[in-house]
């Protein structure tokens, strides 16, 4: 072993010897006689500290299961070494790109594990004569919406609203925001990946196949190895957009709104996006004191008196005025959406820590029919009844989401959803009894739509993973046990996910409580 090799061991792991476990010994030992990586073992004083700033769901930061190592590679040769040291040791492989997994699967594991970190690895290259650009899997949304900005005002992506996310897992999972009416998913703008498999070897499009190249591109891509990059298609936006956000806080009138909405969202222009967000007032012991706000969210593409005429046309009861419109660009609208100003900086996209930071948890639906005024008096209820901050989050869908097959990647919600809704309930304190209490309000508001919402099977979005759907429960969950959930994630194409896993990945390395199974 050579002193680098040593200098880095001593000072990355504070008492090696001592505090070490064997496996992070072997597992070091292993990495360091091929490549030269970044380590921060449980017994580094950074341990802590780094472990927290990776989980964006503050809920897991008590839990017993943790990385017996964090690994932060700044090249895929270090990427491939601790994939094949980890199968070598029978170590688990999470991977962040991110850190926002809701239920916290890129950073938690019942078995001994590594965490490998990508945030060295996010460098993004955009070729504006192509429209088209590689981006590494650890580049966040708002980073590279932020370089998209620099280089043109008429090129944007139609991801997802939140910019501290990770593109890697995002697109992995489909990727819904503002655009998705006007452009479809981010995962629909896929055209070149780089994915390391279970042997370290890395594939593009053409070596991986086009059966892989259409798994991991909403299908659960951390099922089949670890993504490098992705390879995606830039859209074209306007030079000027139209945003705006009207609230009411009368329960009335916001059942009157949204009772509305429902018939006319998903038919909308495709370039008007107009999702509502339905929430309490936050944390109160009080429930008398508890009241609701629906809050009308909106992104167009084109200037407001354009928009001024659609909306007096499709959606008079809003009663949208030209006062109420802000014009701005669509790099602007990306921090408008996510709750700044338009005129603040746009620096402030390149923050990969999600703002205010707390616990949550969180469920989705997809609605298929109009819910009818009453359904959202018991929805008024119940939200005034938890006493932490409450939403629903409802996203529509029509235009260009019709337009794609179900099955023309993993990602099957299209044509017949009028549109999705994320729960969301977020708590300050982090104890288990706080936790269950939050949580099990989120279950009862979910019983409660079971009535509203789409069945058989009741759908919900991967990227708002929900473990209450169903899970894994060890290395060898027969196909037929996981469709539980996985059908409700992804309909008819599960089966054709679970054939593609068995021949690509056959003894179920990347695995996780909601991975894709092998086929018995």
């Amino acid at each position: 072993m050579n002193y680098l090799r040593l200098f880095l061991i001593l000072s990355l792991s504070i008492s090696f010897a001592a505090s070490s476990t064997l496996l992070d010994k072997i597992f070091m030992h292993c990495m360091l006689t091929k490549v030269q990586t970044m380590f921060i073992n449980s017994s580094s004083l950074l341990y802590p500290k780094v472990l927290e700033s990776l989980e964006q769901n503050p809920r897991w930061l008590s839990s017993s299961s943790k990385p017996l190592l964090i690994v932060r590679p700044s090249h895929e040769s270090e990427i491939q070494q601790a994939i094949l040291c980890s199968k070598e040791i029978g170590l688990q492989v999470r991977v962040i790109s991110g850190g926002h997994d809701y239920e916290g699967l890129s950073y938690i594991c019942k078995t001994p594990f590594i965490v490998i970190d990508l945030l060295n690895i996010r460098s993004i290259d955009i070729d504006l004569a192509d429209e088209s650009a590689w981006v590494q899997a650890g580049a966040t949304l708002g980073e590279f919406y932020y370089e998209i900005s620099k280089i043109s005002r008429v090129h944007g992506f139609p991801a997802g609203t939140c910019p501290s996310v990770g593109i890697g897992g995002h697109i992995s999972g489909g990727g819904f925001g503002t655009l998705s009416r006007k452009h479809g998913l981010a995962a629909d703008h896929v055209i070149d990946a780089y994915l390391i498999d279970v042997n370290g070897k890395t594939h593009d499009r053409k070596s991986m196949g086009e059966e892989v190249f259409w798994a991991i591109r909403g299908g659960s891509a951390t099922s089949f190895g670890i993504i490098l990059a992705w390879k995606i298609k830039l859209v074209k936006v306007p030079s000027l957009v139209t945003a705006f956000t009207i609230e009411t806080t009368s329960e009335q009138e916001a059942t009157r709104l949204i009772h509305r909405w429902q018939y006319i969202e998903h038919k909308l222009h495709q370039d008007l996006f107009i999702r509502v967000l339905a929430q309490n007032n936050g944390p109160s012991s009080n429930p008398n004191s508890k009241t609701i706000k629906a809050v009308f969210n909106s992104l167009f593409l084109g200037g407001k008196e354009k928009l001024i005429t659609i909306m007096n046309s499709s959606f008079p009861e809003l009663g949208l005025r030209l006062k109420d419109c802000v014009e701005m660009s669509w790099i602007q609208s990306t921090l408008y959406i996510a709750g700044y100003e338009k005129s603040d900086p746009l620096e402030l996209l390149l923050n990969r820590t999600t703002n205010y930071k707390s616990s949550f948890k969180a469920k989705s639906d997809y609605v298929k029919k109009p819910i009818p005024e009453r359904g959202f008096g018991g929805i008024w209820r119940m939200l005034r009844k938890e006493d932490s901050f409450a939403l629903l989050i409802l996203e529509p869908y029509g235009g260009k989401m019709n337009e794609i097959s179900e099955s023309e990647i993993p990602f099957p919600h299209r044509k017949g959803n009028l549109y999705n809704i994320q729960y969301m309930v977020k708590w300050d304190a982090n104890g288990i009894e706080e936790s269950k209490r939050h949580i099990k309000w989120m279950r009862k508001l979910y019983r409660y739509m079971t009535p509203y919402v789409s069945k058989s099977p009741r759908t919900a979005y991967f990227n708002y993973k929900d473990l209450d759907l169903g899970r894994n429960k060890n290395r060898n969950m027969s196909y037929s046990e996981a469709s539980v959930w996985g059908k409700k994630y992804f309909k008819g194409n599960f089966r054709r996910l679970a054939e593609i896993k068995t021949k690509f990945d056959p003894h179920n390395f990347f695995r996780n409580e909601q991975s894709i199974p092998l086929i018995e």
